[in-house]
């Protein structure tokens, strides 16, 4: 078995030329995305397209802002409405599948890569993907690290500088590192915008109009 289908179905795969010609393909796309003009309208309409044909697929209303990483862009799946801020890296060795209205904040790392502990193994160049799923309504914040393998679910705020290395339910508030979950979300959280501080009237009608 060749590595690329090594690779594509979860086994442990060496990084061979085939692999790195198409890691060489993805960050030629990268350069360009992380450069390009993001300011004119024929700018960003070029940027959208190149950005997704960098990925496996994306819905309607995709933000990324640059600069974006990933090793091959085709694993990654996200739905409408998806939002990053500066800095995201995706390591896309194995499928990252990430569902509508997600936000995600600066400097955060997906990582479904890695390498054997056992040192003779490791230096073998044997590496693996294990597969990581976000759910939707998700909010991830700054500086965040989720891990190979982990479920994020739906209704989710994951705190800043956490480092999930479990799989996270629905509708809760998990931070730390390693994250846990703090708390539930609950309907008591809608009149908040941050902390103790509440939405005004004016804020909550725009808000209860929304579809």
């Amino acid at each position: 078995m060749d590595n690329y289908t090594r690779k594509q179905n979860g086994l442990p795969y060496i990084a061979d030329e085939y692999c790195a010609g198409q890691m060489r393909e993805n960050a030629r796309k990268l350069h360009e995305y992380n450069n390009g003009d993001r300011w004119s309208d024929e700018g960003i309409k070029k940027q959208d397209e190149l950005m997704r044909s960098i990925l496996g697929s994306a819905g309607k209303n995709l933000t990324i802002t640059p600069p974006f990483y990933c090793d091959y862009g085709y694993n990654i799946t996200v739905g409408d409405n998806f939002y990053s801020n500066y800095n995201l890296t995706i390591l896309d060795v194995a499928p990252v599948k990430i569902g509508n209205n997600v936000f995600i904040a600066p400097n955060v790392a997906i990582y479904t890569a890695g390498h054997p502990i056992h040192p003779k193994a490791r230096n073998s160049m044997y590496e693996y993907g294990i597969p990581i799923e976000i759910g939707s309504d998700c909010w991830i914040g700054g500086n965040v690290v989720v891990c190979p393998g982990v479920k994020i679910g739906s209704g989710v705020v994951i705190g800043a500088g956490s480092v999930v290395t479990r799989d996270i339910p629905d509708n809760v508030v998990a931070a730390g590192n390693p994250c846990r979950v703090l708390r539930e979300i609950t309907e008591d959280d809608f009149k908040y915008y941050f902390k103790k501080r509440e939405f005004g009237a004016e804020e909550l009608e725009y808000i209860e109009g929304l579809k």
